[in-house]
């Protein structure tokens, strides 16, 4: 497979649309008592929920107009994944940069993309002066999973409005 990376500029956010977001969940992670547990569920995800697509690539023009990085993952013409990173440093000491969104479809997962992805984004925050990659993810057992194998760990800081945003997420750093 001969994936070509590369940044996705304003014009092209339409193109997040061909992105296959169907997943098959069987596990989420909640904090019970100050720790990660993780409960069985079962969750069959179609794709965006209504409306969350189109707030994602309002998100990703304001991030890039704002000096953010969108990188896609390109098979051929087709953007098979998708990556972005916030201009912003967060935290007390502003050591974090959000990576915003990190999206594989379906079809191409298993085939390294998302760690290529996460490696580009994370070198550009560190080459920005980041010490972290702050990460709100989703908090599946295979989202979670997938962070924490690319050597991420529970925040150390809590981002106030990042967590107001997303408080069932689970809130990661990675080190860079």
């Amino acid at each position: 497979m001969d994936i070509e990376y590369r940044n996705l500029a304003i014009a092209e956010l339409e193109k997040l649309r061909h992105i296959d977001r169907s997943e098959v969940i069987g596990g989420v992670y909640h904090f019970r008592s100050g720790n990660l547990v993780l409960e069985k569920e079962h969750y069959d995800m179609k794709g965006f929920p209504p409306g969350e697509l189109e707030k994602i690539i309002e998100r990703q023009k304001i991030l890039i107009s704002e000096g953010g990085t969108l990188i896609g993952a390109f098979d051929g013409p087709t953007l098979v994944g998708v990556t972005s990173m916030e201009n912003k440093f967060r935290g007390h000491k502003k050591k974090y940069v959000k990576m915003d969104i990190l999206f594989v479809s379906r079809e191409y997962r298993g085939e390294g993309i998302a760690r290529s992805l996460v490696k580009s984004i994370a070198g550009l925050a560190k080459q920005r002066g980041a010490d972290a990659l702050y990460i709100s993810a989703t908090p599946s057992k295979h989202t979670v999973g997938f962070y924490m194998s690319c050597g991420a760990k529970l925040a150390e800081e809590l981002d106030a409005e990042l967590y107001e945003m997303e408080p069932e997420d689970v809130h990661l750093e990675l080190p860079l």
